[in-house]
């Protein structure tokens, strides 16, 4: 499915990072930090990270988006490790990220717990997950998102999930998502921000 979605010259939510990431990407610390980015497609959120001096890793199931993912890099001329991986099954290597981002990560409900552990897992003590994500509520909507509610999660889940992390950020509202032609107008998100201690 990703990878016809992805299978175009333009680039389906854009080229520039989501603006929660941006608003809150100071909370990596300063470059170079090692960070890892799931679900990030056509890479904009990991090369925008690669821009500010990161060590990035960018993790999506779709081959033709990292492709274009690692296109983006070297146009912008900066340098992007991509993983051709599905998320409900793989491992990665514990306290390895110094932050973790996850932005528009959908994955079935299934999967989701073996990827909250996952993430625990691989965050160095004291480094950050940033989250952004669509809510149930979004699903009737035709602004972007999944279309089934059992790839959404609500931040009474992620609260539960990271309950072990210190939350330092956990809401659900709305704004407006104009990334691309993905992402076109208001949607339901739950942000979400959490440090391990």
């Amino acid at each position: 499915m990703w990878d016809e979605r992805y299978g175009t010259d333009d680039y389906l939510y854009g080229i520039e990072p989501n603006d929660f990431l941006r608003e809150h990407v100071d909370l990596i610390g300063e470059p170079p930090k090692r960070v890892l980015c799931l679900a990030d497609g056509e890479g904009r959120n990991g090369v925008y990270l690669a821009g500010l001096g990161h060590e990035v890793i960018s993790v999506d199931a779709s081959a033709v988006g990292l492709r274009k993912a690692a296109r983006l890099a070297e146009q912008k001329g900066v340098a992007l490790t991509t993983l051709h991986a599905d998320l409900t099954e793989h491992e990665f290597v514990p306290e390895s990220f110094d932050a973790i981002v996850s932005i528009f990560c959908h994955v079935p409900a299934a999967g989701r717990p073996h990827l909250h552990r996952q993430v625990i897992r691989a965050l160095k003590p004291g480094g950050v997950l940033i989250l952004e994500a669509y809510t149930p509520d979004q699903v009737p909507r035709d602004t972007g998102g999944p279309d089934t509610p059992d790839r959404t999660p609500t931040a009474a889940e992620l609260d539960e999930a990271y309950a072990e992390l210190e939350i330092m950020l956990s809401q659900e509202c709305e704004r407006e998502v104009m990334e691309g032609r993905g992402h076109t107008g208001l949607g339901a998100v739950v942000q979400f921000i959490a440090h391990k201690r």
